[in-house]
């Protein structure tokens, strides 16, 4: 695939954010990526193979598993032989390509999650996720089911004896999220959503972002509601990952309401989807954040600078006026 100048410089930037110290870059990074999809596919793939860290190997699977192209089904199964979290996000990546619509790739996805399962020598977590990847499938899940609950490790046998359960259950818990009736837990709904969230109608997060909002409000302070707050943040940034601008509004005001550091899942997200009305808001969180507060001011400009450059806010564009004249230090250091 041919790729323009212009897009290949930005895909490059992209892929060097990912071995970022700076988690809100790097997060903002993936986000990008899995928008740009097809056209990034072959450089995160070199990426995966040239990469110094395994940190580095698994945000290049979390940006693969979401652009679901079948050119990804080499490295992630080399992922799976590395292990650990690399070959947790390996396994994710190939469960996100069990749809596809060539019969040899999805055969040899299907034919190395089931193998994964069954290996005895690979992690009790890495054969789990492979099953759980596969369950779901009329006939294979059923007989792969069967076998594992003989499996001569206590753990493994546990665990996907439970699995369908554990699942169904946790499906219950997302539709009630759908309808409005939240769970106690925030943990418990970032989990579920962390896996269910990518494929729910768009109108239907916006409307749980906004009822976690409401949640989060009527808690008053504390870590409980920071808690809810992260769980909006992650909603965020399911959205921004597939590009979605649906909810940028409670980003924006968000934003403005802040007295202090947010999750990062909050700037990730608008790093990728944040339009001009943000840009304001970013302006005025910059100006009143105390200089020793250099890391949440840094990602703040960080995320001005990005949609700028994204949406063409220039010094003659009618919203950075409105900044400088109210804000003029923060204009020009916003701009520096």
């Amino acid at each position: 695939m041919v790729i323009k100048a212009s897009a290949g410089a930005e895909i490059r930037q992209l892929i060097e954010a990912l071995a970022a110290g700076d988690e809100v870059r790097r997060e903002a990074a993936v986000a990008r990526l899995s928008v740009i999809g097809p056209r990034a596919v072959d450089r995160l793939i070199a990426a995966y193979r040239t990469a110094a860290t395994r940190e580095l190997k698994v945000a290049v699977l979390r940006a693969l598993e979401v652009a679901r192209d079948r050119r990804s089904v080499a490295v992630a199964r080399e992922a799976i032989g590395d292990g650990g979290d690399v070959a947790l996000a390996g396994v994710s990546v190939l469960g996100s390509l069990l749809d596809d619509h060539s019969a040899s790739a999805g055969a040899e996805v299907l034919e190395t999650l089931v193998a994964t399962s069954l290996d005895k020598t690979a992690e009790r977590r890495v054969r789990l996720a492979s099953f759980q990847a596969i369950e779901h499938l009329p006939k294979v899940g059923d007989q792969i089911a069967a076998a594992l609950h003989g499996d001569p490790d206590d753990a493994v046998s546990a665990g996907a004896h439970a699995a369908p359960g554990e699942r169904a259950a946790a499906d219950l818990v997302w539709q009630d999220a759908l309808e409005g009736r939240l769970p106690d837990s925030p943990a418990l709904l970032r989990e579920v959503a962390r896996t269910r969230s990518p494929a729910a109608p768009l109108g239907a997060l916006q409307k749980m972002i906004e009822l976690v909002r409401a949640r989060e409000g009527a808690i008053g302070s504390g870590p409980k509601r920071d808690e809810w707050r992260g769980a909006r943040g992650a909603l965020h940034q399911t959205l921004a990952l597939r590009g979605s601008r649906v909810a940028v509004y409670d980003l924006r005001e968000t934003i403005e309401e802040a007295r202090g550091p947010l999750p990062v899942s909050f700037l990730a997200a608008l790093h990728v989807v944040g339009d001009e009305s943000c840009v304001e808001s970013l302006a005025a969180a910059y100006a009143r954040t105390p200089d020793d507060e250099a890391r949440w001011r840094h990602q703040l400009a960080a995320a001005f600078r990005a949609i700028a450059r994204r949406e063409k806010i220039t010094r003659r564009h009618a919203a950075f006026k409105r900044v400088a004249a109210r804000w003029p230090e923060a204009a020009r250091e916003l701009t520096a």
